[in-house]
């Protein structure tokens, strides 16, 4: 028998590879903006993190998200996206 293939996906904050499954997608819509897509299936450009704070910061530091979409992220964004991953956390 053939084992199934898990998806691999790399953290923008800390760079390491892990299950797509593990990881939160951030994504781009043109309606919303910026959000955080829990099911990991919602139409558009996304990225992935790792649920801790300590990736999104590094994520914030590093301007992951801007290399990862190709343009700027207002700060606005960054506030509304820790509030969510705070959520989330608990």
């Amino acid at each position: 028998m053939s084992t199934k293939k898990v998806p691999l996906r790399q953290c923008i904050g800390c760079g390491e590879m892990k299950s797509k499954k593990e990881m939160i997608r951030i994504l781009r819509t043109e309606s919303e903006g910026f959000v955080v897509d829990a099911t990991g299936r919602k139409n558009g450009r996304g990225a992935y993190l790792c649920p801790s704070m300590e990736c999104f910061k590094k994520a914030v530091k590093n301007k992951g998200l801007e290399r990862s979409f190709k343009m700027a992220v207002p700060k606005e964004v960054y506030e509304s996206l820790e509030k969510e991953m705070e959520q989330l956390g608990e």
